[in-house]
């Protein structure tokens, strides 16, 4: 399996615990470009997708579950 495969299949069996910017790079991987940073909003745009994608860093690092989760869902089409 390739690297960017492993890190898709680690962030969608653990979306609780994902750093940052393996949430970011994840993000870029699928098609997903920085748009914006509002204070600790970066906000992701992808070309096919209407919903654009806030990511927000937790003190510890990591990004909020809830986020990853929504991600994930707009990724798959749900």
């Amino acid at each position: 399996m390739t690297k960017a495969g492993k890190k898709n299949q680690k962030i969608r069996n653990n979306p609780n615990n994902v750093k940052f910017q393996d949430f970011v790079t994840w993000l870029e991987d699928n098609g997903f470009v920085l748009d914006r940073i509002s204070s600790s909003h970066h906000i992701f745009v992808h070309p096919d997708i209407d919903t654009p994608i806030n990511a927000q860093k937790k003190k510890d690092g990591k990004a909020k579950a809830y986020q990853v989760r929504q991600a994930i869902k707009l990724i798959d089409g749900e």
